[in-house]
């Protein structure tokens, strides 16, 4: 469990708050809009309705006690830079910011954001990769080269064992885990046989997962 501070309660803010929620965390929501915070209070441990650019207002929330401060604002980027900065200076542990930007998020990690998170532009990846990938079901960016993807095992593989297939040396494929519908199998061993349904999580280079997969319809 975690004590968050979720500054921002539009429709991101709203969305994460819910999910956290649903995680078992701890959470203060803080918005300028009091018929935002009215709607939303009985649900959260605590609920402020400030303007976050008052340093005054930020140092009264004891900001050093949170694990996690995430600045959910998407439609003011000065209001965003000014709390993000003036969270690090009153002690924030660990500051997550929203952008709709590259040159956005250059300047909130330069204000000081530990993280940086684009809700918008992430599901246009995710989209752009599943359009490319027919064969994709999920997919997390580690970084700017290397991903984990959820993918269909091909019809070729299919009744031949993990060392048979040889995804590492063929394809450059790390399998994580396989799963059967919702078992699943950690770390599968090299005698491990592919069977009709199953899906591979598998680790590597970005392009070469999507060109993988591309090869398979």
């Amino acid at each position: 469990m975690k004590s968050v501070l979720l500054i921002g309660m539009g429709k991101f803010g709203e969305l994460l708050g819910e999910d956290l929620l649903n995680m078992g965390d701890e959470i203060m929501i803080v918005d300028k809009n009091e018929d935002v915070i009215n709607r939303l209070a009985p649900k959260y441990t605590g609920a402020v309705i400030a303007n976050c650019m008052n340093v005054d207002t930020l140092q009264s929330l004891d900001i050093p006690s949170f694990d996690v401060c995430v600045v959910a604002i998407g439609d003011d980027f000065q209001s965003s830079l000014e709390i993000t900065s003036n969270l690090k200076d009153l002690g924030a542990k660990y500051v997550i910011s929203r952008a709709n930007t590259e040159i956005q998020r250059k300047f909130l990690l330069r204000a000081g954001a530990d993280e940086v998170v684009y809700p918008n532009r992430d599901i246009a990846e995710k989209l752009a990769v599943k359009i490319n990938a027919e064969k994709v079901y999920d997919y997390i960016e580690l970084d700017s080269e290397y991903s984990i993807f959820e993918i269909a095992v091909p019809d070729k593989w299919k009744g031949k064992t993990l060392v048979e297939a040889n995804p590492r040396g063929k394809h450059g494929l790390n399998i994580l885990t396989i799963k059967k519908g919702k078992q699943i199998l950690p770390s599968p061993d090299a005698n491990y046989r592919f069977e009709e349904g199953d899906h591979m999580v598998v680790f590597g280079n970005t392009e070469k997962i999507i060109e993988f997969t591309n090869k398979q319809r």
